[in-house]
C-alpha cells in the first residue's frame, strides 16, 4: 500500500466468496455471485491476486487479535488434504462378503475388522438402511480434510463479525473498489463513493465516459455494487441511469432532482414563504401593477414571456433562456446568500451582488456542459470576467426597468450599480479561430473518423458549422424544409443550381446561407440509410432536423441537442490536439462549437492562398450580424499593414 493510500476494506461479499472456496464450491460461480465487482472471472490474475490479498487480510486481522494458531489455519489450503475414501455401507459390505444370511452383530463384527478405523459400537437398528453404519458412506470420524473445513468455517465467522465493515459515504472509493479501478476512478476527480454516485446519478448512463480505463463493463459492475449496497450507504442510483439520456421520457428527467429551497434552476427553485417576495419592501401599490404575478418568481415568469419571438415557438428562445440564466442567477443569490426576498433589494445589495458575480463560492460553479434536470448542475461556471460581468449587469438592469415599468417595483437599485467600462473588441478571429493548417488537421481527422452514425453525425455537424457560420443553437434547430435548391448564373455565364439554408437567428431575425451541395448529398445520403427519402425537400422528409440522431429505432429521429453536439465537438477536438504540439496542441485543446464559427469569417474574410476573400457584407449575412462593423473585427489585414509600416518606420531611426 502506498503512502497515505486508504486502506482496501472487507466487506461481507469477500467472507462468502471465502466461505464458497473453502466449502470446495466452483470458484468461477462464487466469483461472479459475490466479487464480480473485481473484475471479470476471465482474468486469472485479478482472481488469483484477490484470493490471496483477502488471505492475507484474514490472516493478518487474526494476528492482531494474538490468534496465531488461527492465521495459519486461515492460510492453509484443505485441498492438500485428501477427502478420506468412501466406506460401503452395512448392507453393501454383507452383500459383497456374502453374509446376507447373518445375523446384524455379526455382521457389524466383521465390518469392524474390515475397517479398523471406525469406532465400535452403536449398532442399534442398522438392519438395511439404518444404524451407524446402515444407510450413508463415510459415516464415523471425520476425515482431516473435514475437520480442516469446519475449523475454517468457524474461523471465517468469527473474523467476519470482528473485521467487516459497511460502505459509508465518505469512504474512499479505493477502500472498497479493485485497486486499478479505483485509480482511474481518483484521477477522474471521484474521490469518495459519495462523489462517485453524485457523478452517476449527474450524468447518467455514460457517466463513465469521461473517466479514462473505466469502459461500459466496468461501469455497470460499480453501478451493480452501489446498488446492492443502497441501504448500507443512504446514498441511491436513480433509475435514469440505467437507459441512455435519448430514450429517457422527460419526466423521468425532470424527477432526478426535487424541488427545493436550494440551488436549483429557476424552473425547480422553491421561495420560502417569507422571502417570496408579496410583502417586498419596494413592491409597488398592487392596484398600480400591469402583472398579475403575485411574488418575485411569477414576476421574473413575466418578463421571460415578454421576451417570446412572434412565432410563438413553445420552446425557449437563445435569448430568453440567456435572460433565464441572469434572473435565476440573482434570484438564487437574493434569497440563498443574501437572505432578502428579490423585490427588497436595495443599492447595497445590488453592488454586493456585482463582487459575488466577480469570485463566485465553488459550491456555486460547475461546467457549463451540465445540464439542468442534473444534480451537477450550478448557476455559475466560475468568476466572471469583466466584459461577461458587464453584460449580466446589464441583463439584470433590464429586469428590474420592466418590473418598475410593469408597476412591480417603485425603483430599480441596479441602475445607481457601477458597471465595467467597455473596452475596444479586439479582433474576433485573434484568438479564437483556428488557423487554415489546424482546420486540415481537423478536417483530415474527420475524413478518417469513422462510418458508424455517430461518426457521420459529428463530421456532418463540424463541417456545416465551418462552412455556413451558424451558431450552435442555430445548426440544431434547422430542418429538412429550411433547405431549397436554386438556380443561378454563375461566373461564365453559364446556369448552375446551390442550396440555401433559411435560418431564424437572434433576435428572431431571418436569413438565408448558402450550403455546399455535396453536404445537403451527404445527408440524403443519411436519410436513404435510414429509410427516407433520399431527396432532401421530399414532403415526407419535413420535420426532420439536419442535426438529427438516426441511432434509434423511432420511426421520426429525434434532433441532436445543441449541448449533446456541443460535448461531442469538445470530446474530438481533444483527441485532435493529441497529434500537435506546442501552442497548436493548446488551441484546439481550448477548442469549441464557437471557435468554428469565428474561423469562418476569420477564414472566409482572409481568403485563402490562390482564392479570392469572400466579400464582407457576404459573411455578415452568413453570420447574422446586425452591423458590418462586427464582422470586420474578423479582419486583419488592415491591422498588419499599419504594423509593416510603423515597423519600417522604426527601423529608419
Amino acid at each position: 500500500m502506498k503512502k497515505n493510500e486508504a486502506p482496501r476494506k472487507l466487506h461481507s461479499g469477500h467472507f462468502a466468496f471465502m466461505r464458497a472456496l473453502v466449502q470446495g464450491l466452483d470458484e468461477k460461480s462464487s466469483w461472479n455471485r459475490y466479487l464480480h465487482l473485481e473484475g471479470e472471472y476471465t482474468d486469472l490474475r485479478t482472481v488469483r491476486r484477490t484470493i490471496a490479498w483477502i488471505r492475507d487480510q484474514f490472516a493478518a486481522a487474526a494476528r492482531r487479535e494474538n490468534k496465531p494458531g488461527t492465521a495459519r489455519l486461515i492460510l492453509m489450503d484443505a485441498e492438500r488434504f485428501a477427502a478420506a475414501p468412501a466406506l460401503p455401507t452395512l448392507a453393501e459390505f454383507a452383500a459383497a462378503n456374502g453374509l446376507e444370511d447373518f445375523s446384524e452383530e455379526e455382521q457389524l463384527e466383521a465390518y469392524q475388522d474390515a475397517y479398523p478405523q471406525k469406532e465400535k459400537g452403536g449398532g442399534q437398528g442398522g438392519g438395511q438402511g439404518g444404524g451407524k453404519y446402515g444407510g450413508s458412506r463415510g459415516a464415523g470420524r471425520p476425515s482431516r480434510r473435514a475437520r480442516l473445513v469446519e475449523h475454517q468455517l468457524e474461523a471465517l465467522r468469527w473474523l467476519q463479525g470482528l473485521v467487516a465493515q459497511d460502505p459509508k459515504p465518505g469512504d474512499s472509493v479505493a477502500a472498497w473498489l479493485n485497486p486499478s479501478m479505483a485509480t482511474r476512478l481518483e484521477r477522474a476527480g471521484l474521490t469518495t463513493l459519495a462523489a462517485l454516485v453524485g457523478r452517476i446519478n449527474g450524468v447518467g448512463a455514460r457517466w463513465w465516459a469521461m473517466v479514462p480505463g473505466v469502459g461500459e463493463g466496468k461501469a455497470a459492475r460499480i453501478v451493480e455494487w452501489l446498488q446492492a449496497n443502497e441501504a448500507l450507504l443512504g446514498l441511491r442510483v436513480g433509475v435514469h441511469v440505467a437507459q441512455p439520456r435519448m430514450q429517457l421520457a422527460s419526466a423521468t428527467l425532470e424527477a432526478v432532482v426535487p424541488a427545493a429551497t436550494a440551488i436549483r434552476p429557476y424552473e425547480k427553485f422553491v421561495l420560502p414563504g417569507g422571502l417570496d417576495g408579496r410583502a417586498g419592501r419596494f413592491r409597488a401599490p398592487p392596484e398600480k401593477c400591469l402583472l398579475t404575478a403575485g411574488n418575485d418568481h411569477e414576476a421574473i415568469g413575466a418578463w421571460l414571456a415578454s421576451k417570446q419571438p412572434a412565432s410563438g415557438k413553445a420552446a425557449l428562445s437563445a435569448t430568453q433562456r440567456a435572460y433565464r440564466k441572469e434572473a435565476e442567477r440573482l434570484l438564487l443569490w437574493a434569497v440563498l446568500e443574501r437572505k432578502k426576498a428579490l423585490s427588497s433589494l436595495a443599492l447595497e445589495d445590488a453592488a454586493a451582488y456585482r463582487d459575488f458575480l466577480a469570485d463566485p463560492p465553488v459550491a456555486w460553479c460547475a461546467p457549463r456542459h451540465h445540464q439542468r434536470w442534473s444534480p451537477l448542475w450550478r448557476p455559475l461556471e466560475g468568476p466572471l470576467n469583466p466584459m461577461t460581468l458587464r453584460q449580466s449587469l446589464i441583463v439584470v438592469r433590464t429586469l428590474f426597468a420592466f418590473l418598475v415599468r410593469q408597476g412591480y417595483l417603485v425603483g430599480n437599485p441596479f441602475a445607481a450599480v457601477a458597471i465595467p467600462v467597455h473596452h475596444p473588441p479586439r479582433p474576433l478571429g485573434s484568438s479564437r479561430a483556428l488557423t487554415f493548417a489546424q482546420w486540415d488537421h481537423i478536417d483530415a481527422l474527420l475524413e478518417r473518423h469513422g462510418e458508424t452514425e455517430a461518426d457521420r453525425r459529428l463530421r456532418r455537424g463540424m463541417r456545416w458549422l465551418y462552412a455556413t457560420g451558424l451558431r450552435l443553437a442555430e445548426i440544431t434547430s434547422v430542418r429538412c424544409e429550411d433547405l431549397t435548391q436554386v438556380d443561378y448564373r454563375a461566373a461564365d455565364g453559364s446556369t448552375a443550381s446551390h442550396w440555401l439554408l433559411a435560418v431564424i437567428g437572434k433576435g428572431n431575425r431571418s436569413r438565408e446561407v448558402p450550403v455546399p451541395a455535396e453536404f445537403v448529398e451527404e445527408l440524403g445520403d443519411e436519410l436513404a440509410r435510414h429509410g427516407f427519402e433520399r431527396q432532401v425537400s421530399a414532403v415526407s422528409n419535413r420535420g426532420i432536423h439536419v442535426m438529427s440522431r438516426f441511432d434509434d429505432e423511432r420511426k421520426r429521429p429525434a434532433a441532436w441537442s445543441a449541448s449533446g453536439l456541443y460535448q461531442a465537438i469538445k470530446a474530438f477536438l481533444a483527441q485532435a490536439a493529441e497529434g500537435l504540439d506546442g501552442a497548436d496542441a493548446l488551441q484546439l485543446k481550448k477548442a469549441s462549437t464557437h471557435w468554428l464559427r469565428h474561423s469562418h469569417g476569420s477564414h472566409a474574410l482572409q481568403g485563402r492562398e490562390g482564392q479570392a476573400p469572400v466579400p464582407l457584407q457576404i459573411v455578415q449575412n452568413n453570420l447574422g450580424h446586425v452591423s458590418v462593423g462586427t464582422t470586420s473585427l474578423y479582419l486583419t489585414t488592415e491591422r498588419d499593414e499599419r504594423l509593416k509600416a510603423m515597423r519600417g518606420f522604426w527601423k529608419s531611426r
